[in-house]
């Protein structure tokens, strides 16, 4: 059988950029010519890897198996090249990173700054998004996920960082409003300020540390996806919210937010590290991702209140 590499490099591109048009601009290479590339390797492997439509590319069943092999294959030759240009101590390369917005925002912005100050022939590229994504498919070589229980595809390398909790926080001047704030049923006479959608009336999910669980109506007096808005509004005396503690860490090291019932929590997660799981990690993603293991927990940690 007469193979050509760069089609197995090429198609991997394709599959990665879902879709010709994306991976052409990628590679700077005429689109006609990558096709023609992965039409060739279509037709030595005599099967189909790839679905074409008018507007979009979908990868078939056998093409999601040649890919896994593909790529690791791709990874070989992208690893010898980068032990080359190490051999002085020098890390090189591309690393894709997945997070949720909260993640970037408050606790990776300044890992990634330290780490590209240190090495800066190391492009990193931060995806942020708070859907899980596939890695494989989506071209992810590191991504920090929040979940609760065992993550489902134990095909990926899964690193646990630490646990997160949802506590419940206001600014002292909004606290000093309140004729109490102790139990959860207190917080039927708060404003809430909810992250996320919701109507006028919504339950909140509260835990103890002791493992009981309740649900408190509350009037909502402001909702949205972006964990800052509603950090901003309960340091503004808005109301009392639920955000994870490294989000409210340094307001409440600041004095400008304090914590309230103590004992209750909105909920809890573990926050783990992902990796695709295949043989042969470039050294520079290797780097990366050991990187963020070592600073993510001290991120993470919560302030002390006095």
């Amino acid at each position: 059988m007469n193979i050509d590499l760069n089609d197995y490099f090429y198609f991997v591109h394709v599959v990665e950029k879902k879709g010709y048009t994306a991976a052409a601009k990628a590679l700077d290479m005429p689109k006609s010519r990558l096709s023609r590339h992965v039409a060739q390797l279509e037709e030595r492997l005599g099967v189909r890897l790839l679905q074409r439509s008018s507007r979009n590319v979908a990868i078939t069943e056998e093409g999601k198996s040649f890919y896994l092999h593909a790529r690791k294959l791709v990874d070989h030759f992208e690893m010898a090249e980068a032990a080359m240009d190490n051999k002085s101590g020098n890390l090189s390369g591309k690393v894709v990173i997945s997070c949720s917005l909260g993640v970037a925002q408050f606790v990776l912005f300044d890992i990634v700054t330290d780490f590209a100050r240190q090495h800066p022939k190391v492009l990193i590229e931060q995806r942020v998004t708070n859907s899980m994504v596939d890695l494989i498919t989506e071209g992810i070589d590191i991504a920090i996920r929040g979940h609760s229980g065992e993550l489902p595809d134990s095909s990926l390398i899964q690193r646990f960082i630490a646990n997160v909790e949802w506590q419940f926080y206001c600014s002292l001047g909004y606290l000093e409003q309140l004729e109490q704030l102790e139990t959860p049923y207190d917080l039927a006479s708060c404003r809430f300020l909810k992250v996320g959608r919701a109507g006028a009336k919504e339950a909140i999910p509260l835990q103890h540390k002791d493992g009981l669980r309740t649900h408190q109506n509350t009037h909502i007096a402001l909702c949205s996806e972006d964990m800052s808005t509603i950090r901003q509004a309960a340091i503004d005396g808005l109301g009392v919210t639920a955000l994870p503690d490294y989000v409210c860490r340094a307001p409440v090291e600041a004095g400008q937010l304090v914590r309230v019932l103590p004992g209750w929590v909105s909920q809890s997660a573990s926050l783990s590290l992902l990796m695709p799981s295949r043989v042969g990690v470039p050294p520079h993603t290797k780097a990366v991702a050991e990187f963020i293991r070592e600073r993510l927990p001290v991120a993470l940690a919560p302030a002390i209140q006095e």
